[in-house]
């Protein structure tokens, strides 16, 4: 890691707008899924697309990484790669229907 990424700082104003955004995914998805837990999957799992594509759920965490990922240094290292792709190398993605991710250790991250 550059130096200049052991440490980053972010402004109080920018994290706010960061956490709101989070805060506003979060609770959502939480709410739909204690409001569906005795009702139709199918419902649930509608109203959850339909939040995903109307609340542009995508593009909030899009500014999210870059409001993030923007105070970073991107210098290239001896691989051609920036602190930021080399740490996101390993991340397992979606590929296919019924895809299941990695299991969420939070004590890794």
């Amino acid at each position: 890691m550059v130096p200049n990424n052991k440490s980053i700082t972010i402004s109080g104003e920018d994290l706010i707008n960061v956490l709101k955004e989070i805060e506003l995914i979060l609770v959502s998805l939480h709410d739909m899924g204690s409001y569906y837990v005795d009702h139709d999957k199918k419902n649930y799992e509608a109203e959850t697309t339909r939040f995903i594509d109307e609340w542009q759920v995508t593009k909030r965490l899009a500014y999210v990484r870059r409001m993030l990922s923007e105070k970073f240094d991107l210098t290239l290292g001896d691989d051609d790669m920036d602190d930021l792709e080399r740490a996101m190398e390993s991340v397992k993605y979606w590929s296919s229907e019924g895809d299941f991710p990695e299991k969420f250790n939070e004590d890794k991250r």
